[in-house]
């Protein structure tokens, strides 16, 4: 699902707070029936557009889907490849951070993604892609 917004280098204070509005709403949709932790992603594209994604849970763990490829998977299928940022808001009592996959996978598209991290209330933690994946192994590195 995509939404059309104006684009600049940095998400303004309006767009920011759709941003992180859009991933909390997301988090509400999580299919997380064991792990009972609810994230939601909305990652804003290079070019303005808004694409969300939540967890998916399975009985066999390791076929879960996060919720920050969940949105990456929507905006590939929509033909977009560059982004500006993502929020990532779950339903916990603390900010929770990417996990490493999640990272890899954002690093193959937007090394300089700014992550807006939710926590309870309006509080969140602002990070570099760079800053939470160092020295990451990029497609330059399979020439």
């Amino acid at each position: 699902m995509a939404k059309k917004k104006t684009s600049s280098s940095r998400p303004s204070a309006p767009q920011l707070r759709e941003l992180v509005a859009a991933a909390r709403a997301a988090a509400t949709q999580a299919y997380s029936p064991y792990s009972k932790v609810c994230v939601g992603a909305a990652l804003l594209a290079e070019d303005g557009s808004l694409y969300i994604g939540c967890n998916v849970e399975n009985a066999s763990y390791g076929l879960t889907i996060c919720a920050e490829r969940a949105a990456v998977a929507s905006a590939v299928a929509a033909g977009v490849r560059r982004f500006r940022a993502i929020a990532i808001a779950t339903n916990q009592p603390r900010v929770v951070m990417p996990c490493g996959a999640c990272r890899q996978v954002l690093m193959e598209f937007a090394p300089d993604l700014e992550l807006f991290v939710a926590g309870p209330g309006r509080q969140f933690v602002t990070t570099t892609l760079a800053d939470l994946l160092p020295a990451a192994f990029l497609p330059k590195h399979l020439r």
